[in-house]
């Protein structure tokens, strides 16, 4: 597998988080699967036994890729996640399924997770093998609504705003301040240069709560961890899918979003979208994921380029796909997508 060869600067991706023109375009990817992790690192397979193999694999594959910071999300270092029950085996699943709290006695019984519990170790030992000028973005597992939303289940939780709004907002903060927690741990961490905030809040076309309901509940932590990933000096990213234009003005000004990621062509296109907000807040990726998965080589390198070209002379944007790279897009488009930025190194 052909990869990418430069050396990793990650102020080049904070000037972009800034507002300002990098002198190089960058790449962004939230996550990529196992098959090119595996492609771009040339390691297939790894020593579960080595604490640092799983790690050391990523951020080569990474490197490799030509980024300039390595994402590491909760999971892989076991930090911060609520128990779910059964739902958190399953890939494909109902919103409806959440059903560890239901009422003001089992939510007195479920077991919060302690969030400083976790191999928060692993942040700073990573220093040991990342290239110079190579920073890790953090990201938790789920958000504030996602994991209230896995808890309680979707309708019971329309339900529950209406009939039990102590409880409701008793849930939210439970949620929300161990996020906050987890966040402020990790922003301190020196290996950190920006977190991922991921928390999806729409559906195709409006939010999954009414704007008032997020701006009661949800919209409250959510800048309360901005303004403590940004009291650590680090930019604050927002991954969240669904149709989201009725709270733009929310992310930007009043939560104080760096920078947005997650697009999808069916509902706004990276190109729209960039020319509604990009000069309020950096814009990620945006590469629609069917399309890479569907179209021609030449069609991804020239919708690949032509972004580039877009954002070139006025910054706010960094090139990726529009969600993330699973395993049903063939390896040489997205091979295809990230090759565009060779033009201009």
């Amino acid at each position: 597998m052909t990869t990418q060869k430069h050396a990793a600067d990650f102020g080049e991706l904070e000037t972009i988080f800034k507002g300002k023109v990098p002198s190089r375009p960058a790449l962004f990817e939230f996550a990529m699967n196992d098959r090119v992790l595996g492609k771009l690192s040339g390691e297939e397979s790894v020593d579960q036994s080595d604490r640092m193999a799983p790690f050391r694999r990523l951020i080569k594959a990474f490197t490799n890729g030509g980024y300039d910071f390595t994402t590491i999300s909760a999971w892989r270092t076991n930090t911060l996640a609520f128990p779910k029950g059964d739902i958190a085996e399953k890939q494909s699943r109902s919103l409806n399924s959440g059903n560890m709290i239901t009422d003001r006695g089992s939510f007195e019984k479920y077991t919060w997770p302690d969030p400083e519990v976790g191999d928060y170790d692993i942040y700073h030992d990573l220093h040991m093998v990342l290239p110079d000028g190579m920073k890790l973005i953090a990201s938790g597992n789920g958000g504030v609504l996602e994991n209230v939303i896995d808890l309680v289940g979707f309708e019971n939780l329309s339900m529950m705003t209406m009939i039990d709004e102590q409880l409701t907002t008793e849930i939210f903060d439970s949620v929300g301040s161990r996020l906050l927690r987890f966040y402020e741990i990790v922003a301190s961490v020196d290996t950190i240069g920006a977190c991922i905030v991921n928390d999806d809040w729409g559906f195709k076309n409006q939010t999954m709560f009414s704007p008032d309901m997020l701006r009661r509940w949800v919209f409250p932590w959510h800048k309360r961890i901005v303004s403590a990933i940004h009291s650590e000096g680090k930019s604050a990213i927002l991954h969240s899918c669904g149709q989201l234009r009725d709270v733009m003005d929310d992310i930007i000004d009043d939560m104080g979003y760096d920078a947005k990621h997650s697009f999808e062509d069916q509902i706004t296109p990276i190109e729209d979208a960039y020319d509604l907000y990009g000069k309020r807040i950096t814009l990620l990726g945006g590469i629609d994921m069917d399309f890479l998965a569907r179209r021609s080589i030449p069609d991804i390198k020239d919708r690949s380029a032509s972004m580039i070209e877009k954002s070139l002379q006025t910054g706010r944007y960094a090139l990726g796909s529009g969600n993330s790279i699973p395993d049903y897009i063939p390896d040489d488009h997205y091979l295809a997508m990230i090759s565009v930025i060779d033009n201009y190194r």
